[in-house]
This record gives structure tokens, C-alpha cells and sequence, in this order.
């Protein structure tokens, strides 16, 4: 990141951003006077907890003016950053210190230090508290960020947040015809042993049994009692924008799905059937021809994904789908698992909620949706079908995108007759 030189003048120029800082060294006598080394951990843990970034020591930030540092002060500056990643962060911090020379306003070449710091997997406390980097400055992680930060990353991460018991839950709040289909047919064995074989229960921190996350979603009749944000919000709107201003009935049909998790699935791709245009043609051997605007085996897969893979950590947040003349998105909660990005998601397979998969692969599809007989199958499938259905029938491959590390968005484009 911003390795040679021409990349870090051209970025110097541009000035300070998520990724980018900038710090002058002060000198008086034989002491340094700025930047403190709290000052200094601070900055370096809001990159790691964020996503990276590179620090250079010896430019103005607010003039950007290359001022460079003392040859013979280089040493200690090195040391003040040391000191700042060891002692000052929780978990210590072990970055890239490069030293190098950049041209002043003069032509000069003057020595600088380059500090690169790559997303940790841990979550780094400093002396201003649990920071992150928003544009050019960092600021406090809210609490829900920072509960979803320590679950995500494995400092804290002792168990997947499907497999956590719902506090407020008894074994009692699961209907028994909702989690028996998981079980083996003839199982004996009492209903806690049962439900901790499936995933669906466990003990809390005072040996009480409760159902997990995964329990609750798949064996409650109305899981939303005890988890108010698992459930899809979908909407269609007229025309290719949500324009209030424009259309007196801007939104054709909204509704909020809950349920079960299986039953949302199902719900949700019966609302998109119901709400999507269909062409209508007539050829000579096969008569009337109905032509779809969306290819529905890549929509079940699509829904699935949002609903198996979301974080239901992210209290507040909840699957959404937008249908538009134009095109069909689907928002769902969470940053992606691991090291995946949006451009590998084809190629490659993560799990955020282990339990949670198990289970809906036992589920039976309800409708014609898919060539399978269960929601999923856990084999990687669900992407590459998804985009080579889609585009076989739009023209246009479907894009992946990711906001703000929280929230992953697939678009579907529509079929054009």
C-alpha cells in the first residue's frame, strides 16, 4: 500500500483519507516534541481496526509541505513509534517502518518515516479508547460497531454468534414440530441433548439451558420476539428510483417478512414472482411464451445468501429488497468473512453462521424455486448460478458491492423485451 515513491507524492498532494495520514516531527534541543506517542497509538490502532493504512512522519498534514526529519533524529522517531505500537495498544501492534527520502518544496531529498499498519485480526485498544478511521479522522467505535468487531475478529471470538444462547429465551419458546424436522426421525433422547447436537441450544454462563441464535430462527414460530431485526424488508417501487417527490404511489407493494428463516426465504421469492414483469409472446410450435425479468433459480440462491450469511449481530439491520423496473437489489447485513471481497465471491466459500447453514441445508424447498431438494447445499454453488443465470437472461452480469465494510449489496438486472 503506497509503496514507492511516486505513489506517496501523488497521494501527499491529494492530502489525508481513510487509508492516509500525515505527521509532522517536531524537534526541540535533543527531545521530540510532537507527535506524542499516545497521539501516535491512536492513529496506528484506528487503521488496524479499520481497514489499514499508512502513516508518514515528517509532513505538515494541514499544508502538506514535505519537512523531513533530523538524519540524526531518525533513530529516535523510530523508537517513538515502536514504543507507541508495544506499550501504548492492546494488543501490541507490529507494523512496516520504513525509512526513505521524499523531495522538500526545494528539490531536496529529505529523510522521512513510512508506517504501514494492515487490518489486524484483532480488535486494538489505545489510549483515547477503541478508535477507527472515518475519512481523514478517527473517531470513537460506536458500542453495536464494537460488538460486531469483536465478534467478527478472533480476540473475542470464541464461539460463532449462532451457536450464542439467547438470554431472554427458554427451550419452551421453541415449537416442537419447528425443531424435531432437524432431528433424526426415531431420536430417544431428551430434548436438551437434542437440541445441543443440532446446534439449536446451550448452556448459559449459569448452566441454564437456552436456545442459541440458530434455535431461535429455525425453531421459533416468531423469532422476531426475541430477535426483532431477523426478518427481509422488501419493496417495489415504480419506476427505476425511489422518488417520492415524483409519484404519488411511488412504492406498487411493500411488505415485512418474518417467520422462521425458511419461511422468509419462500416469502420473500414470492413477493419478487409476484412483483416482477413477465413479456409475453407467441411462437409458432410452442404457442404463448412467458419471459421473466428475473431468472428465479439465481433469485431463490441470491435470497438465500442474504439470509444464511448476514450478521445477526447487527441489531438495527435487517435484509432488505428493492425491486425497480430496471433491476432487483439485495441488501444484507454484515462485512464479508475472512479475506473475501466482493470480486471473490465466485471463486471461493465462507460460512458466517456454521450452525445456522447446517440446519437450513436439512430444510425441504417449498415451491419450484430450485433443482434441489433442500435450501442449501453447501457446496459453493449458489454464486456462480446466480450470475450466469442472471446474465444469460439480462445481458448484464450482476455486481457485487460492498458499503462501509457493513453491508453487502447484490444487484440483478432486469430482462429487457
Amino acid at each position: 500500500m503506497l509503496e514507492t515513491r511516486s505513489e506517496l507524492l501523488a497521494k501527499i498532494r491529494l492530502g489525508e483519507d481513510s487509508f492516509f495520514e500525515l505527521k509532522e516531527v517536531r524537534i526541540s534541543g535533543d527531545k521530540i516534541r510532537g507527535p506524542a506517542q499516545d497521539d501516535l497509538a491512536d492513529e496506528l490502532a484506528a487503521f488496524a481496526n479499520s481497514r489499514g493504512g499508512v502513516l508518514l512522519l515528517g509532513i505538515e498534514d494541514t499544508t502538506r509541505d514535505i519537512l523531513g526529519i533530523p538524519l540524526a533524529k531518525l533513530d529516535a522517531v523510530e523508537a517513538l513509534v515502536r514504543q507507541a505500537c508495544e506499550d501504548s495498544i492492546k494488543p501490541s501492534l507490529a507494523p512496516i517502518i520504513e525509512r526513505m527520502t521524499l523531495p522538500n518544496g526545494d528539490g531536496k531529498e529529505v529523510p522521512i518515516i513510512r508506517v504501514e499498519v494492515t487490518q489486524s485480526l484483532f480488535v486494538h485498544q489505545s489510549p483515547g479508547g477503541y478508535l477507527y478511521r472515518v475519512g481523514s479522522s478517527k473517531r470513537p467505535i460506536p458500542p453495536d460497531m464494537l460488538a460486531r468487531l469483536f465478534q467478527q475478529r478472533s480476540q473475542s471470538r470464541i464461539i460463532r454468534f449462532d451457536e450464542m444462547p439467547v438470554q431472554e429465551a427458554r427451550l419452551d419458546d421453541l415449537k416442537e414440530d419447528l425443531w424435531r424436522r432437524f432431528a433424526p426421525e426415531h431420536a430417544m433422547e431428551p430434548r436438551e441433548s437434542l437440541l445441543s447436537k443440532l446446534g439449536m441450544a446451550a448452556k448459559d454462563t449459569n448452566e441454564v439451558w437456552r436456545p442459541t441464535v440458530a434455535g431461535i430462527l429455525m425453531g421459533c414460530e416468531y423469532p422476531q420476539r426475541f430477535l426483532p431485526h431477523a426478518y427481509i424488508q422488501a419493496v417495489r417501487y415504480a419506476g427505476t428510483d425511489i422518488a417520492p417527490e415524483k409519484e404519488s404511489f411511488y412504492q406498487i407493494d411493500a411488505d415485512d417478512i418474518r417467520g422462521p428463516l425458511d419461511a422468509q426465504i419462500f416469502s420473500a421469492c414470492e413477493f419478487i414472482k409476484k412483483n416482477m414483469l413477465v413479456s409475453a409472446s407467441k411462437e409458432a410450435n410452442s404457442g404463448r411464451v412467458d419471459s421473466p425479468q428475473f431468472d428465479m433459480l439465481a433469485v431463490f440462491e441470491a435470497v438465500v445468501n442474504a439470509v444464511a450469511h448476514r450478521d445477526y449481530s447487527m441489531y438495527g439491520s435487517k435484509v432488505r429488497i428493492r425491486m425497480f423496473n430496471d433491476r432487483l437489489e439485495i441488501y444484507s447485513p454484515g462485512m464479508l468473512p475472512n479475506t473475501m471481497t466482493p470480486e471473490s465471491l465466485p471463486y471461493r466459500q465462507a460460512a458466517r453462521n456454521e450452525t445456522l447453514t447446517s440446519l437450513l441445508a436439512r430444510c425441504p424447498v417449498k415451491g419450484e424455486w430450485t433443482h434441489r431438494g433442500h435450501i442449501m447445499d453447501k457446496r459453493g454453488e449458489g454464486v456462480p448460478i446466480i450470475l450466469s443465470r442472471s446474465e444469460a437472461l439480462s445481458g448484464r452480469r450482476p455486481e457485487y458491492r460492498l458499503i462501509d465494510d457493513s453491508e453487502l449489496v447484490l444487484t440483478i438486472y432486469a430482462a429487457h423485451y
